[in-house]
């Protein structure tokens, strides 16, 4: 009987480091001089521009640092891929947990590889309140997609970021364009005020959708859909697939219930399975419809030009929430004030605005 073949998982791909070689001293020094070497600058920009993943991977973790010694380093990096950048297409994708994002995305990233597309993907995963840690496992679920030479995954940490939008998600998508990537896509963490930070950041914006989840009326509800370029009944395979048709007639029902939108383009609803492998060339072919459209009435650059006005409003007030919080005397009168607060002889308005002018 001929033996059974056992899948790799992405995780098992190479071969790991044995014992003696974890324990031999001199492999161990050289691995810490490799790792106290920093590199420099402008030979990190060069590689990033050549294309290098590595370099690439390196300049975003600057990049998301949030250390005041990396900051100067950050910017020098950026400014150096502006000229190098806005020429990718942005999208992105989002849904409610177990909607399918990652399954969905790993099959859309190889369908546009294989038309000599360069695909980023930038995964948020969400942080917990309670360690700030995240898992940031999206490489595991892309097993397919992460060995795919075009294709490059970042997972980041959304952290304390409005709507599970990592903090340098914009700055990362200017490195990303600037090695090379004509696709860029953006995976949210799930629905609600993600869909706001996202809408800013990218060209096309796919919300995906479960059919028989009950979710189509909170979707009409938060206005959700009021911000879609188009909709994808995802998993619509199986005993699935009559609900999905279903769903898909009831939500374009819902679209004609919005005004025109200034794009003058019409959302469209489609059927998608990422399981199956089903649906993914239909819904490139709506966004390139999108683009042709959008670039040819102006929408695409105006909109463009105005979500960079809105990004340089949000980095004003981070950075005025980084320099207070950040302000050694406000870090002392801080910790009294809420002190006084647990103690109950002042309000957090009252400490707020002591605290305001101070800094003033």
């Amino acid at each position: 009987m001929a033996k059974k073949e056992i899948k790799k998982s992405a995780l098992s791909e190479q071969e790991g480091v044995t014992s003696s070689e974890i324990t031999n001293a001199e492999a161990v020094s050289k691995l810490k001089a490799k790792r106290k070497s920093k590199r420099d600058t402008q030979d990190l920009i060069n590689s990033l521009l050549d294309g290098n993943i590595t370099a690439l991977s390196q300049a975003i973790t600057i990049i998301e640092s949030k250390h005041t010694k990396h900051q100067e380093q950050a910017h020098q990096i950026v400014k150096a891929c502006l000229p190098h950048a806005n020429k990718s297409v942005r999208i992105g994708i989002t849904g409610v947990p177990g909607v399918g994002k990652s399954t969905f995305i790993e099959a859309f990233g190889n369908y546009l590889t294989a038309q000599d597309k360069k695909v980023a993907v930038l995964a948020v995963d969400p942080s917990s309140s309670l360690t700030k840690g995240s898992i940031l496992g999206d490489k595991t679920r892309m097993e397919s997609l992460v060995k795919n030479e075009n294709a490059y995954i970042r997972p980041s940490a959304s952290g304390e970021s409005l709507g599970g939008v990592a903090r340098k998600t914009r700055e990362t998508i200017t490195l990303c364009e600037a090695a090379g990537f004509d696709t860029i896509i953006i995976e949210t963490v799930g629905v609600g005020q993600s869909e706001t930070a996202v809408h800013s950041m990218v060209d096309f914006f796919l919300l995906l959708k479960l059919a028989g989840a009950g979710d189509e009326l909170q979707g009409i509800k938060r206005g959700i859909i009021e911000m879609a370029d188009a909709i994808a009944i995802n998993k619509a395979d199986g005993d699935n697939l009559k609900a999905a048709k279903l769903a898909k007639v009831e939500f374009n029902r819902a679209l004609h219930l919005y005004p025109a939108k200034a794009s003058n383009w019409q959302p469209k609803v489609t059927l998608c399975s990422g399981l199956q492998n089903e649906g993914i060339a239909e819904i490139w072919k709506v966004i390139e419809e999108y683009l042709e459209i959008t670039k040819s009435n102006n929408y695409f650059s105006s909109k463009r030009n105005e979500q960079n006005k809105y990004w340089l409003i949000q980095t004003i007030e981070e950075q005025l929430k980084s320099d207070f919080f950040n302000h050694p005397t406000i870090k002392i009168e801080l910790q009294k004030q809420l002190a006084l607060i647990e103690a109950n002889k002042t309000t957090p308005f009252v400490a707020a605005e002591y605290l305001l002018n101070l800094k003033n």
